[in-house]
């Protein structure tokens, strides 16, 4: 029964991301079945619509410049986290750490307050960059402190007693062994950052990155096909991007030695 219930489960989460590209290449402009016919057309028109190009491009310097950002804070949290004990370090990781359970209305909702209000900052893909590095450093947190705990501290001992400072032997032997992980968290905070669309949709000025685009195309009928050939790249891209993450998070730990006991994903 628990097998039924898993594969019933399964189907009833990722039955929608089927139908996508069934959609994507059906004929009409109406989403129902029977298809009325296999067509290409509708990715076509992605190629010609100028607005989603610059919605793209929005996304795309949101989320390099956020996962980036993310990773280098998670870097330096995952390795104090590992590595030294102080007062309030529990403390400290559990409010980095906050952002994976609240939910994202109201973290949007509070930024937007404490953007607009405390801050007057006006509403630009900046105030969306910083939200999104808040929601993606403990993602990359829980990946890079599985790296840390599987690198051995006697490799950066022998390095020191060697001869290297410590940021020598930060740069030349912590950084090569941990790189998997930092690859994965990379790739993992640049699709939740290119996905997300709830604080992107209170935090966005002028310029809306690509799902708050999507959203407003959902307002006419005719392009809602569009968006189905769309949401079908997205999704063959997000798997890519993510089944690879996993794969370099794999091979660090198979470099380190150490048994793999179930990855992040």
């Amino acid at each position: 029964m628990l097998r039924v219930y898993v594969i019933a489960f399964l189907a009833f989460l990722y039955a929608p991301i089927v139908l996508l590209p069934l959609f994507a290449f059906n004929d009409s402009t109406v989403i129902a079945f029977p298809l009325s016919g296999v067509t290409t057309k509708w990715f076509a028109e992605l190629w010609t619509n100028k607005e989603l190009h610059k919605a793209l491009g929005n996304s795309l310097f949101v989320a390099g410049i956020s996962s980036v950002l993310a990773v280098v804070l998670g870097l330096a949290a995952a390795r104090a986290n590992v590595r030294y004990r102080f007062p309030g370090k529990a403390a400290a990781l559990g409010l980095i750490m906050l952002p994976l359970v609240l939910p994202e209305i109201i973290v949007a909702t509070s930024l937007l307050v404490v953007a607009v209000r405390f801050f007057g900052w006006n509403l630009s893909l900046w105030t969306v960059i910083a939200a999104h590095v808040l929601i993606c450093t403990p993602f990359a947190i829980a990946i890079l402190n599985a790296s840390f705990q599987s690198l051995d501290p006697s490799m950066e001992e022998a390095s020191i007693d060697l001869g290297e400072t410590r940021l020598s032997t930060f740069r030349l032997v912590t950084l090569p062994l941990v790189m998997p992980g930092i690859v994965a968290a990379l790739l993992i905070s640049f699709t939740i950052s290119l996905d997300e669309f709830i604080i992107a949709f209170f935090l966005t000025g002028s310029d809306p990155t690509l799902p708050v685009y999507i959203w407003s195309l959902l307002r006419f009928p005719r392009l809602i096909p569009v968006v189905m050939a769309l949401g079908t790249i997205l999704v063959i891209i997000s798997i890519l991007m993510l089944t690879f993450a996993e794969w370099n998070r794999r091979r660090g730990l198979a470099r380190a030695g150490v048994k793999d006991t179930g990855g992040f994903l």
